[in-house]
């Protein structure tokens, strides 16, 4: 084992029990919000030095880099995704899948919004991004492992986004397969444009949209099943559209630094 390899397992198991931790530690066993985004954040906080300490400038380990059309791709898949959470809450409604428990788009849930749009905007971005670090950007480029098949990369990250789920897995197949529908999204994002900025807009729009669809379309899920293979239809969508972008040079094979 080379030294750059070792340090990129170094690298990873360090953000990895940082990540877990946030809620194994914080959330199950101390029971502490505080303590949980805290964990949260310097998973976030610490791949700084650590992409530094494998030979890259600010979070370039991880396929995060400062150009003006990343931050674009990050702004598209904030778009995309909260489109996507929209078009999921009107198909299920009409499956029956959930139920409208109030009017649509009221003054009082733009008051509601807009009060908790803040701390919303912080919740969702920092474990996205952390996750997305961990589950993308780190074997996109870290590890150095040239990619020959970018679907190659697509499928085992979309495996590894299940498995870093470890906290939901005893939720059966449905939530397996969404979870890794969702990852195929997140991973063909990154493949596709070179930079994990669009995944991150993609994973932080459906965990934004989330909160900010609540107040304005509230609905209960009836069915939490069709719930799961909405969600993954609705990925599996958001992947075809991504597939028709031309595919950028992956970062492994040009050294990029």
């Amino acid at each position: 084992m080379t030294r750059r390899v070792a340090r990129a397992w170094i690298v990873f198991a360090l953000l990895f029990v940082l990540y877990q931790s946030a809620e194994g530690v914080g959330g199950r066993l101390l029971h502490s919000f505080a303590v949980q985004a805290s964990l949260m954040l310097a998973c976030v906080v610490v791949a700084w030095p650590l992409s530094r300490w494998l030979g890259y400038r600010g979070y370039g380990a991880y396929a995060l880099d400062r150009a003006p059309a990343s931050f674009a791709w990050l702004g598209a898949g904030l778009v995309l995704a909260c489109a996507g959470k929209a078009l999921a809450i009107g198909a299920g409604e009409r499956l029956g899948i959930y139920a409208a428990t109030g009017a649509s788009f009221t003054a009082a849930g733009f008051a509601a919004l807009g009060t908790a749009l803040p701390m919303l905007l912080l919740s969702t971005f920092v474990p996205s991004i952390a996750e997305d670090i961990l589950a993308r950007g780190f074997w996109f480029r870290a590890t150095g492992i040239r990619w020959r098949r970018g679907l190659a990369f697509v499928a085992f990250s979309a495996g590894y986004f299940v498995l870093n789920h470890i906290y939901r897995l005893d939720r059966g197949p449905t939530e397996w397969l969404m979870i890794f529908c969702m990852g195929l999204a997140y991973a063909t994002a990154l493949w596709r444009t070179g930079t994990l900025w669009a995944a991150v807009g993609l994973h932080w729009g459906w965990n934004l949209a989330n909160g900010v669809l609540d107040p304005l379309l509230p609905a209960d899920t009836l069915d939490a099943h069709g719930s799961n293979l909405l969600t993954a239809a609705v990925h599996v969508l958001l992947t075809l559209l991504l597939l028709a972008v031309p595919a950028a040079r992956p970062a492994a094979a040009t050294g990029a630094r």
